[in-house]
């Protein structure tokens, strides 16, 4: 029984490598046409305008948020059997650096290519140009080490949790091929704009800056609230926005953590 919580840690790492099998798979191509313009590729076009290919990005957000699943349901079930350990702690900040830093790394890195893609001779850009897509996961492990040997982080967490970043940047691909919102998916081929986000999920996750944790050390109207505002951000701003509701719902989760007191350690 106590080997059934590693188990979960496991398939979220494994979860974490088909995420950039898939990554790295044909998809992020640039299209052009007959008079050599760049064509953003379009899954839902009738084919008199663009070229359509399948898209392999948007099944690497898919086992980052099966990830995501089963990186929770660890610690459920390790308290369920008792099965707590220091081999289970270290064993899941392991995988969470693959699953939420490596593999969203890969992402960014890829939306970095396509975006340089639309310039003249883009397709020869320096690779140094890209690297900073790998900032996230160098970020992400080092907030990971910290957090393992911070032992003031019971219920609430110093700086964004490295999986809040992954589901974030997880939402990207699926924003850019079926959110249908124009003015987002031209910011996802901007690449100041991506600098930008790598930056800033950086620092969030590099910071002491007090964020919520789903941990209660009493349940009160007063703790409760804030998480649910969150689920009701959640829930209305899919309905009304698609998958914009993950970048809408991270934001209001970092502005509510720092608007709200966060509970003593």
């Amino acid at each position: 029984m106590k080997h059934i919580p590693n188990i979960f840690t496991l398939l979220n790492l494994f979860f974490g490598c088909i995420a950039i099998l898939y990554v790295l798979q044909p998809g992020l191509i640039p299209l052009y046409n007959n008079a050599n313009n760049f064509l953003v590729p379009d899954v839902n076009d009738t084919g008199t305008q663009y070229i359509s290919i399948p898209e392999k990005m948007c099944m690497a957000s898919l086992f980052i948020g099966l990830a995501a699943v089963v990186d929770f349901l660890d610690g459920f079930v390790a308290r369920l059997f008792k099965a707590t350990s220091e081999m289970g702690k270290q064993l899941d900040s392991l995988a969470d650096v693959v699953s939420f830093g490596a593999a969203p790394g890969m992402i960014v890195y890829q939306f970095l290519r396509l975006s340089y893609a639309q310039q003249e001779n883009g397709l020869d850009i320096n690779v140094v140009w890209l690297l900073p897509a790998f900032i996230i996961p160098c970020a992400a492990a080092y907030r990971l080490a910290r957090f393992n040997v911070d032992k003031e982080q019971s219920f609430g967490f110093k700086g964004v949790p490295t999986p809040a970043v992954g589901l974030l940047i997880a939402s990207f691909p699926l924003i850019f091929w079926y959110g249908n919102i124009a003015w987002f998916t031209t910011l996802l081929l901007n690449k100041w704009f991506l600098y930008g986000v790598i930056f800033i999920v950086c620092y969030l996750m590099l910071s002491t800056l007090p964020m919520m944790a789903l941990k209660f050390k009493s349940i009160s109207i007063k703790q409760v609230t804030p998480f649910i505002i969150l689920v009701l951000i959640a829930v209305s701003s899919a309905l009304l926005f698609g998958w914009l509701a993950v970048p809408i719902t991270f934001l209001a989760y970092v502005l509510l953590s720092l608007l709200v007191k966060q509970p003593e350690q």
